[in-house]
This record gives C-alpha cells, structure tokens and sequence, in this order.
C-alpha cells in the first residue's frame, strides 16, 4: 500500500503542493550554481573571458570541418575503431559547433566546458593515442582540454576561495 507525502494510505498517491515549489527552488539554486554564476565569472575575468572566446571559436570551426568535410572526417573516424562512426561523427559536429558557440557568447560555459572536455578526451585517446595523430589529436586537443578544465575550475570555484 503506498503512503503519501501526507500521511494517506487510503490507497491513492497524491504529491502535496508544498513540494513542486522546493522542486523549483532546487532547481534554481542549481541552475544559479552551475550555469549562472559561472557565466557571470567567466563574463567578468579578462583572461577566463579570452579563453572563452577564443576556444569556442576554435570549437565551431572544428565542428564545422565534421559537415563540410564529411566524407574526409567519416574516414577518420572508422579508422578509430568507434562503434558507429558516422552517427559519432554527426554528434561531435554538433556538439563542438554548438559547445563553441555557447563558449564564444560566454554562455552555459560550464556545461558547454564538461561536453567539450570530453569530446577532447575521447579525440585524444582514440585518435591520437590509438591512431598515433599527432596533428591535431596530441597538439590541439590537449590544449583545448586545458582551457576547458580551466573554464570549469574558474567558473565553478566559490568566489571566496583562491
């Protein structure tokens, strides 16, 4: 027998209405927390601003190659041993074209940040690692992996800290 949020075992299960306004103040003290906060840090820092900038434009013209280039791109990635190349070709298009965009309007970086980083990850082990390419895979790659993680630990730090 279910027991509802108030007590009720006649049964039938119904939410009080006091919890949907604790779901939406938890919801934007984590939207606050990990989107705008760091949007506003990275906005207001020189540096974290430039590296924003400049990594997402980096971002949107290395995804555009994956559209423009598709045939090129696709035998690349097959070469890597993924499962479904074309598919993870599309994908990664899409997510550094629109990852890079978001970055170079100082925007969502945080979450921007995490899917960029592991795009970068996974290029790095597969491509460069695995298939030994040097350019960009073990030069561009690791970089852009940096400033990623540096988006991340300057936007999600505490203000009071460092």
């Amino acid at each position: 027998m279910l027991v509802s949020p108030r007590g009720e075992r006649d049964g039938s299960f119904r939410w009080s209405m006091s919890a949907i306004p604790t779901i939406r103040l938890v919801a934007a003290q984590l939207e606050r927390a990990l989107v705008a906060a760091p949007d506003e840090r990275v906005r207001r820092d020189r540096v974290a601003s430039r590296v924003a900038i400049l990594s997402g434009l980096i971002f949107i013209g290395a995804g555009l190659v994956k559209f423009v280039f598709h045939h090129w791109e696709l035998h690349a990635f097959r070469s890597f041993g993924l499962p479904w190349p074309s598919a993870l070709e599309i994908l990664a298009g899409v997510v550094e074209t629109l990852g890079g965009i978001v970055l170079a309007l100082r925007r969502w970086v945080a979450p921007a940040a995490v899917l960029l980083a592991v795009t970068m990850i996974v290029a790095i082990v597969s491509s460069g690692i695995g298939q030994g390419d040097v350019i960009p895979s073990l030069t561009l790659a690791p970089a852009l992996l940096v400033m990623m993680l540096y988006l991340l630990v300057h936007g999600l730090r505490r203000p009071d800290h460092w």
